[in-house]
């Protein structure tokens, strides 16, 4: 059934393709002369790719503020824009499960730059079986950004990928990506001394879906484990292991469970009655709207270490 629903998936992709290109010129976004069409996947490869490319590319980004990349279907438009775009930048690591099919319908496959490559790819805890959890990620956590010193290899995969198809502005790319690194490891510097607050028996995390693994990596922190036992929040939860969830909260004295804001919080809100937890909320998959509390991606990863830290330590 999953082979031939996506089938059908992708010969409606290939039609609305048909149907965009068979719109008139009017219809089309315009474009300014000699800027390479960019697109981000996520608001949050967005905010980086946007901190390198400045007013030299025009960037689009794909998924709106406050939509969860796992649950993303793509639109009539999505298509189009996958379709003029001259390069796309997606965070890879299996986040994007939408984009595959997308890309393939589009024949737009050579154009995809995944910003995650080179990163060494974790596991959620070693204990994790993810064969025991199928869902639509490869058994890695593809929440690379959650440690910023990821980021720095972000950076460097996507001013090196704007040097190359805009060869005329590398300079400029090169230097923007060599003060938004600087920028990164200030931010590494600001988490570490912030993380020196919680006392290391406190430094346990519990959250929605498992996607911490890098954050906890670098920091620290134990990830306890999560109310949706997998790297997606498409996956299912049984009584059993909800259970065993806050059996193991109850036992550790676990003081927080992190919710994302894109995030339905009736099963947090149930477990952390039942445990006794804190529940605070954090970003996860998207930044907050322009202007908002965490409209960057430094300022998103402010908010949530700040939230961390003042629900544990």
């Amino acid at each position: 059934m999953k082979l031939k629903l996506t089938s059908l998936y992708q010969i409606c992709l290939a039609l609305l393709i048909t149907l965009t290109a068979c719109a008139s010129p009017t219809d089309q976004k315009q474009t300014r002369p000699g800027k390479p069409i960019v697109i981000a996947t996520t608001t949050i490869v967005s905010d980086v790719v946007k901190q390198i490319g400045v007013d030299k590319i025009e960037l689009t980004t794909l998924l709106p503020s406050g939509v969860d990349p796992h649950a993303f279907v793509p639109t009539p438009q999505d298509v189009a824009k996958i379709s003029a775009a001259a390069i796309i930048f997606a965070n890879g690591a299996g986040l994007e499960a939408f984009l595959d099919p997308l890309l393939e319908s589009a024949g737009a496959k050579n154009k995809v730059t995944y910003v995650s490559e080179g990163i060494q790819l974790l596991q959620a805890n070693p204990g994790y079986n993810e064969a025991d959890h199928t869902d639509e990620h490869t058994g890695y956590d593809p929440h690379t950004w959650t440690d910023p010193n990821n980021v720095l290899i972000w950076t460097s995969n996507i001013a090196q990928k704007l040097s190359t198809i805009d060869p005329q502005n590398a300079d400029f790319y090169q230097t923007n990506a060599q003060a938004y690194s600087q920028q990164l490891k200030e931010l590494d510097s600001w988490v570490r001394k912030q993380v020196s607050q919680i006392p290391q028996a406190h430094r346990l995390i519990v959250t929605d879906h498992l996607l911490f693994a890098y954050f906890a990596d670098e920091y620290g922190f134990t990830q306890v484990g999560a109310l949706i036992p997998g790297y997606s929040t498409m996956s299912e939860p049984s009584a059993q292991d909800i259970a065993a969830l806050e059996d193991e909260v109850q036992k550790l004295g676990v003081k927080a469970i992190f919710v994302g804001k894109s995030i339905n919080p009736s099963l947090a809100e149930r477990v952390a009655q039942d445990t006794g937890a804190h529940l605070v909320f954090i970003y996860t998959g998207s930044l907050s709207e322009p202007g908002g509390e965490a409209d960057s991606y430094l300022a998103y990863i402010r908010y949530d270490v700040t939230a961390i830290v003042n629900a544990l330590k």
